[in-house]
């Protein structure tokens, strides 16, 4: 079975940090751009993150300096390092990984929440 799964979200306070996982299984990621997306209630989703095949990573500027994707192939699994968060930075974080031939998978989601 083809999946994407999450994990690693939870309740945080402003300026905290937060590492998310995302385990793909059935697939190999190697070949594929990977990336973060997330949807607070109300808004659409927005690209976060994103990971390239040759490692080249791209950031909305409201996460520039605060997070980091990164990719390990050997383990099949993609991660965001979230610091310095934000309450705007509450949200459900899907992972993604985009196929240009075929739809795109994605995971089940985690909540991540940014509250005093």
């Amino acid at each position: 079975q083809v999946q994407l799964v999450e994990s690693g979200g939870g309740l945080v306070q402003p300026g905290g940090s937060l590492r998310l996982s995302c385990a793909a299984s059935g697939i190999i990621i190697r070949p594929y751009a990977m990336a973060w997306y997330r949807q607070a209630p109300g808004k659409q989703r927005e690209l976060v993150a994103q990971s390239t095949s040759s490692g080249t990573t791209n950031y909305i500027d409201s996460v520039k300096g605060r997070f980091a994707i990164s990719r390990d192939n050997g383990k099949n699994t993609v991660y965001l390092q979230m610091n310095s968060l934000k309450a705007e930075d509450t949200a459900t974080y899907y992972c993604n990984l985009h196929r240009i031939f075929g739809a795109d998978l994605w995971g089940q989601g985690t909540q991540v929440t940014v509250s005093s």
